[in-house]
């Protein structure tokens, strides 16, 4: 406790160089809690906007089926080997994809035809628009909704009409009027851009593929089940993909962006413990005379070097405890307005909010706080080793050996 006592006055007694030390290193501890909380944020909200609007908890896909290959939809559908009350339940929702055109407003645009149920309730997609058209609507044209993103690319919006374009499964090429029935505002593109939603039995007879589904989104308590473990014979052969594999994209983009916030976090911390480092450096080398009146009074060469140590440490306590001054404030205003994104960010096919809210975590800030400290007392332990090489009689001459 003398150590740590007489270490803080020594530390007061710098005056303004103390606390210009401090406040460089607590901008740095509060920027390191940003930049993670905008990521955690970040990453969270994808994953939740992405479970409730697109991938649920799971998919069991066909066999063929490829999101990312186009050409295999043509033969990518079926029907699972699921049991009936599997397939009849709410926890799974079949979802059958065609490849189509639209003709809006004259001009060709490639789109993917997605039929669902309306009365689904296991994704947050607004299907329930797809029965809201008068009845005289519905025998004419088919309903189907968009995304904002289709509707500002294509020039469509509520009530318009546009003429589409499909092949069957026995190739024959058909077409037929819809009605925009609705708009949908959301965070994933995944699910919005270039895409059309009609009923799926609708889009069932269209094509002549009765039944048959591209894929099934699971939903959490099924996807918790017995049902997906070992061989896949239950299933008729098709694929199932949990969770986390389809929160892989998400995670990888977020990790990478974690290793460019990293070497900014760690530039600004250096910065802030180079000065640190300077002044410990020179505070031995203008303190020589206190160095050696402390070891001629029988305080041991291993007590100085706490002493100094203790001091550059201390550096690491007051900014944490100054960053908390300021710190909370704006880091708790920013969580409750969020940090707005620029429009074009959801081009990154990733779900992008309007905002991105940040979220603190108790263990981030924890290792945020270790480092600090920890690093703090690396660097100021650095230049205190070179007290173990000093003699009493030529520390008090102001001569180093």
């Amino acid at each position: 406790m003398l150590t740590f006592t007489l270490s803080f006055k020594n530390l007061m007694g710098n005056g303004k160089r103390t606390w210009l030390n401090v406040s460089v290193l607590s901008v740095a501890f509060v920027v390191i809690v940003f930049f993670n909380g905008l990521l955690d944020g970040w990453n969270k909200q994808a994953e939740t906007d992405t479970i409730a609007w697109e991938t649920g908890y799971g998919r069991l896909s066909h066999p063929l089926y490829d999101p990312y290959d186009p050409y295999t939809l043509a033969d990518a559908h079926g029907i699972p080997g699921l049991p009936q009350e599997v397939i009849a339940g709410e926890q799974a929702l079949p979802i059958l994809v065609a490849q189509a055109s639209a003709y809006p407003n004259g001009r060709l645009v490639n789109i993917m035809l997605k039929g669902i149920d309306p009365a689904q309730s296991l994704l947050a997609l607004p299907s329930r628009w797809l029965d809201s058209l008068p009845e005289g609507i519905r025998e004419t044209t088919i309903p189907a909704i968009i995304g904002k993103r289709m509707a500002e690319s294509a020039g469509l919006e509520a009530g318009d009409r546009t003429v589409i374009r499909w092949r069957d499964v026995n190739g024959t090429f058909d077409a037929r009027e819809v009605t925009i029935a609705g708009i949908f505002r959301t965070n994933v593109p995944t699910v919005d851009a270039g895409q059309l939603w009609i009923p799926l039995e609708t889009l069932r007879q269209m094509t002549g593929m009765y039944k048959e589904t591209t894929y099934f989104v699971i939903g959490e308590e099924l996807a918790g089940s017995s049902l997906w473990i070992g061989d896949k014979a239950g299933y008729g052969k098709w694929d199932y993909t949990p969770l986390e594999v389809l929160m892989e994209d998400i995670e990888n983009v977020v990790e990478a962006k974690k290793g460019g916030m990293m070497v900014i976090s760690a530039l600004l911390l250096c910065i802030a413990l180079l000065a640190i480092f300077d002044t410990q450096v020179l505070s031995i080398f203008r303190r020589q005379k206190e160095i050696g009146t402390y070891m001629a009074l029988g305080m041991t060469r291993a007590k100085v070097i706490t002493v100094f140590t203790i001091e550059g440490t201390i550096h690491a306590l007051l900014a944490i405890l100054l960053g908390a001054v300021w710190g909370i404030p704006l880091l708790a205003l920013l969580r409750n307005y969020g940090i707005p994104m620029p429009d074009m960010s959801d081009q990154a096919g990733l779900a992008i909010g309007d905002r991105v809210i940040p979220a603190y975590s108790m263990l981030m800030i924890l290792s945020t706080v270790l480092l600090v400290v920890i690093t703090s007392l690396i660097v100021s332990y650095m230049p205190a080793r070179k007290i173990a090489k000093m003699q009493p009689t030529q520390a008090l001459k102001g001569k180093l050996v």
